[in-house]
């Protein structure tokens, strides 16, 4: 699994004209699905994202986990982070996981954050939508369930 993550001051997502997930404080998650993908690769990203001491302290140090500021997460699925442009001028997205495993991956890794103490709101997914946030910083981390 990937993530790319991004710090962010609010966010929404929107599908057809409704907002379908909306967030104050907290972080913006674009989360891609391979074929290999596991329950420990998703057990593994939501232990991580949620212990991450990305968030400034008193100091302004990065001291403090979302946890720590009571901050929540906007989950999208995007396989589009499996996208290969090694060749040609096309993407090439033949790295992304076949929809029914994606989902499947994608509802239990946002059912785990959720199990861990974060509010979590999502998008719809496979639909087209429209991301809008604030990114704080900005911060944005690529993590990696395979590295």
């Amino acid at each position: 699994m990937k993530v790319v993550l991004q710090r962010a001051k609010n966010a929404e997502v929107i599908v057809d004209s409704e907002v379908k997930g909306k967030i104050d404080s907290g972080l913006v998650l674009l989360v891609g699905v391979t074929h290999d993908d596991t329950e420990k690769d998703a057990d593994y990203l939501a232990e991580k994202i949620v212990n991450l001491r990305i968030f400034e302290d008193e100091n302004e140090k990065m001291n403090l986990s979302l946890k720590d500021i009571a901050g929540s997460i906007l989950s999208i699925s995007q396989f589009t982070l499996y996208g290969d442009t090694k060749k040609g001028r096309r993407p090439n997205f033949m790295e992304a996981a076949k929809p029914d495993h994606a989902i499947n991956m994608y509802e239990y890794f946002n059912n785990k954050l959720s199990h861990l103490g974060v509010h979590v709101e999502t998008g719809v997914f496979g639909a087209m939508m429209d991301v809008t946030f604030t990114n704080d910083g900005p911060v944005t981390l690529i993590l990696d369930s395979k590295m």
